[in-house]
């Protein structure tokens, strides 16, 4: 096979020639082959050309039905095979990771119209993966015979040192769509597993997978927080002797990249536990060890337990969120600086016992390098700036987690100081015609940046609706007017939700609803989640109601004909959000309108996908009755589409056109 899909001469640019084929490619192939390729695709191609014969950044805003997947991806392959290193494709979440290489996909129309063979691989949080040794705990400790099921199901080489002739995937979170979360929690991966020490690691699905994705020579497509993971943990993995998580690569494309921001705070941060702590430090305690440093340990341990006993008495639960909010007081402190305190010693103690060569070198390492990032972590409360902080809880007990408030600082010097094409790629970008929100919050200086406009007829194909102004709904009257209008529109909705908590609210009130029971609902944590987005594409009379789907999803048709916003997506008052107001003069102005906007945006594109779609789109929320509010909500409307009043609906008697 030909290296480039076009013919190349050394002695001209690439890029130019790269160009010019992509133009023939947009200007006939692809009409030829029955694509309806539009001004605003060619002119973000052109764009695009700027970004990669100048290696910037590039803020690339482009409205739903641009096709700008393709415009992307023909410059990221190209790329690649020029610069013999991959391109990576970081998408928001894992749901689009799956629906980019779907059969029918982007990359597959590519591979097929233009006679391409495209090396698309996929990179997955280590989340995504079964853990054998958390399979073998379920099975012992739970009596559902879908443990056993799945350890029967696992390929031979699992079980025995068979030698792998060709890759041989297994353990990926879709193999198993029929587990809710809760069933998977207790077989995936989680933060908590130690894989350097687990004897089984070089059988482990996830282990297989990375060694596989390494090897891709066009694409590799993987999550913002992968991506970022890989920024975070790149030298520590150097250091430790590990290959980074991804490979060195050409270029990146951020699609629905005013998302990466949330990544990056969440891959920059360091999730403490005492459980973890004590099955970590006690390894020292199976050598011979001096007393002095088995009595550090043994104080270690039970500091580490009060401390983590007063988190919880002291923290509080926040509504819409799962972090907890610390109430920091000066007993609290001192216990953690305590804790920091019987850590020195420990590191102190450590020294000497490494020169008497009386611990395993391997199991030492191990525990000086959690040290190390319980030490770090904790040293973050004595800078000026101080982290922002909350407790989890979950299965495995209290977690202290703690974010690093100069996620900008990293990004800056990792991710955008490299020479390198770097595309941000959405349709929801800029907030009121400025990139300024997106450029502040990522710390870019310096980026092209261009938008275009979505070719459809919103003015004819889409109707909006939403309580008058003045009209406050409370819960039970969303219900019944929800009800009415799936009925009306027989199903074929998208029900999008500001947080898992509202939706669980929800599912509970449907549970006496009769429209519960004549049509099918998909609620978000049932099943795995590309799994439950097949279910709704190919059921017509369903309904999807999900958290974690404002944006990406694309299914065209009469499957999703209608999309209800149960309340307008302000962020939840919780440590995160709380933190970035603290740091704003006018934190409604700065923070909580821009990210709802921005939102509001997305989950408004999930109705139109083709020219041939058509539907409404019904939003609930009080804070409409703000003047303001409603202000801002109807200039981000496609053009030419109004805000009209719910009572003008008549969903008594009106039927959807």
């Amino acid at each position: 096979m030909n290296q480039y899909p076009f013919s190349f001469d050394p002695k001209e640019p690439f890029i130019q020639q790269a160009s010019d084929w992509i133009a023939d490619v947009f200007y006939e192939k692809l009409p030829e082959a029955g694509f309806e390729v539009r001004d605003e695709q060619i002119f973000m191609a052109f764009q695009l050309e700027r970004a990669y014969a100048e290696k910037q950044t590039i803020f690339a805003e482009a409205g739903v039905g641009t096709g700008k997947t393709l415009a992307y991806l023909l410059y990221a392959i190209t790329y690649a095979r020029y610069t013999r290193k991959p391109a990576v494709i970081a998408c928001a979440d894992e749901s689009l990771i799956e629906q980019l290489v779907k059969p029918e996909g982007d990359i597959a129309k590519l591979a097929r119209h233009l006679d391409l063979v495209v090396d698309a691989r996929l990179g997955k949080s280590a989340d995504q993966y079964l853990c054998l040794n958390k399979l073998d705990d379920a099975r012992g400790a739970f009596e559902d015979e879908i443990y056993d099921d799945i350890f029967r199901e696992l390929p031979s080489f699992v079980h025995k040192p068979e030698t792998m002739q060709v890759f041989h995937p297994y353990g990926n979170r879709t193999d198993y769509p029929e587990l809710n979360d809760e069933q998977w929690g207790k077989i995936g991966w989680d933060v908590f597993q130690d894989c350097l020490v687990c004897d089984r690691r070089h059988r482990c699905g996830q282990t297989l997978s990375r060694d596989h994705y390494r090897k891709s020579a066009d694409i590799i497509i993987c999550s913002h927080d992968f991506y970022m993971e890989h920024v975070w943990t790149y030298e520590a993995r150097k250091r430790e002797g590990q290959l980074p998580l991804l490979p060195e690569h050409s270029s990146v494309v951020f699609d629905e990249g005013h998302l990466l921001e949330t990544a990056a705070q969440q891959a920059l941060t360091y999730k403490l536990n005492h459980g973890v702590f004590e099955s970590i430090i006690t390894r020292l305690l199976q050598d011979e060890i001096r007393e002095s440093l088995a009595v550090a340990i043994e104080e270690a341990i039970s500091q580490s337990e009060h401390l983590f006993r007063m988190l919880g008495k002291h923290s509080v639960s926040v509504q819409a969120s799962n972090r907890k909010e610390i109430q920091w007081n000066e007993s609290l402190t001192r216990e953690v600086n305590r804790l920091q305190s019987i850590i020195d010693s420990i590191e102190e103690e450590l020294v000497f016992e490494s020169g008497l060569f009386t611990i395993d070198e391997y199991q030492l390492k191990i525990v000086e390098e959690h040290l190390e990032m319980i030490q770090f972590a904790l040293n973050l409360y004595k800078r000026d700036e101080k982290p922002i902080s909350w407790v989890s809880e979950d299965k495995e007990g209290i977690s202290l987690v703690i974010m690093p408030k100069w996620v900008k600082e990293v990004l800056k010097e990792q991710v955008f100081s490299r020479k390198m094409p770097i595309v941000f790629s959405s349709a929801t970008l800029s907030v009121d015609g400025s990139f300024d929100y997106m450029k502040a919050s990522l710390g870019i200086q310096e980026a092209l940046q261009f938008t275009v406009p979505s070719p459809y007829d919103y003015e004819n194909r889409m109707q909006m609706f939403a309580p008058g102004q003045g009209e406050a709904l409370a819960d039970s009257e969303k219900l019944s007017h929800t009800c009415k209008l799936l009925e009306q529109s027989g199903g074929r909705t998208l029900l999008l939700f500001p947080s898992m908590e509202e939706l669980g609210q929800f599912r509970t009130a449907m549970a006496g609803q009769p429209v519960g029971e004549k049509y099918r609902f998909l609620y978000e944590g049932s099943a795995e989640i590309s799994h439950l987005i097949a279910q709704f594409q190919q059921e017509e009379e369903s309904v999807l109601c999900a958290v974690t789907l404002w944006e990406g999803l694309d299914i065209p048709g009469p499957s999703l004909s209608q999309v209800i916003i149960w309340s307008l997506p302000f962020p939840p008052k919780d440590p995160v959000f709380e933190a970035r107001r603290a740091d704003s003069d006018k934190p409604f102005e700065t923070v909580d309108m821009p990210y709802m906007l921005l939102r509001l945006r997305q989950g408004i594109g999930r109705l139109i996908r083709t020219s041939d779609d058509s539907g409404r789109i019904v939003i609930f929320g009080d804070e409409l009755n703000d003047d303001e509010v409603r202000k801002q909500v109807v200039r981000v409307l496609p053009k030419g589409v109004a805000l009209q009043p719910l009572a003008d609906l008549n969903i008594e008697t009106t039927k959807l056109a």
